[in-house]
């Protein structure tokens, strides 16, 4: 699900220090963050939003669409299986580290659920104009603006400069899903990329991948199918071989997840691969003009 603004959004961990800060932020874009979570804390409010012990206990007041956690790895588990209960149909995990056996168990939990997870080890999601989850600085106009085009990122400093690239070109967005880093995550690049395609704000769609992994090659089939242009952009093709790069899941099983065999991949499916983040304005215009035409 593409987060909106009316959507009402949890903070489970709200009283912490990075809570804190970045609870005042989507708040103030507009993001309708209507509870907080936060053991011990039931009853208090903490930048204006009421806290509750549990998610299951804020479900019981409000109906939850997001919930964003700011919570320790070995703590997020527990985190994920309380925000389940409570009936979240969106949950966005920021931390890393989680124990991969964590991992697995709340992703085949949520599976079960038909809840969608972004994350672990994602900076957030951004509706440019509208709200935003998480650790992004979707508040910020120069990087965010409103527009036609999906950005879809392993990584948020990539997501990030990959928005300011086409904001500075004049191309809004219409959303950016940060799916996060690790080798295991909620939401897979095709998964990200099928949304977009659905979504009738969307009309093209900026990919940008890394090292590591084979989520890019196995999206390819559905690029091929897409009604939208996808332009990507590959990070880490210098790297040299053998050598983990950055994120958990960047690392590179013989060919698969090279970066010559996402390029390969991407460019046989159709979508144009950007050398640099500088080329990504331009070459949505392009994308974008027949469209317009």
């Amino acid at each position: 699900m593409i987060l909106r603004a009316q959507h009402a959004v949890l903070v489970q961990g709200i009283t912490g220090k990075q809570a804190t800060f970045w609870t005042e932020r989507m708040r103030a874009y507009g993001t309708r963050v209507v509870a907080g979570s936060s053991p011990g804390k039931g009853g208090t409010t903490h930048q204006g939003v009421p806290v509750y012990g549990s998610a299951r206990e804020a479900a019981t007041e409000h109906a939850l669409d997001f919930s964003v956690l700011f919570t320790p790895p070995l703590a997020t588990k527990s985190a994920v299986a309380d925000a389940l209960d409570a009936g979240v149909r969106t949950i966005v995990v920021l931390a890393e580290h989680i124990p991969v056996h964590d991992v697995m168990w709340f992703l085949a939990d949520a599976r079960e659920r038909g809840v969608q997870v972004f994350g672990p080890n994602t900076a957030g999601l951004v509706t440019p104009g509208e709200a935003f989850a998480g650790i992004m600085p979707g508040f910020s106009p120069t990087i965010f603006a409103p527009g036609p085009v999906g950005v879809i990122s392993r990584s948020g400093s990539l997501g990030t400069l990959a928005c300011l690239n086409l904001t500075r070109a004049g191309i809004g967005q219409s959303a950016f899903l940060g799916i996060g880093g690790d080798p295991i995550v909620g939401t897979s690049t095709r998964e990200a990329l099928r949304l977009l395609d659905a979504d009738p704000r969307t009309t093209a769609v900026v990919l940008i991948g890394e090292l590591g992994g084979s989520m890019e090659e196995e999206a390819a089939g559905d690029i091929a199918l897409m009604r939208k242009p996808v332009v990507a952009f590959i990070a880490g093709r210098t790297a040299p071989p053998g050598r983990r790069m950055g994120h958990a899941g960047a690392i590179v099983a013989g060919s698969r997840g090279s970066g010559d065999s996402k390029v390969r991949a991407l460019r046989e499916a159709g979508a144009y691969v950007c050398e640099s983040p500088s080329e990504l304005g331009a070459a949505i215009q392009s994308a974008l003009a027949p469209a317009h035409a």
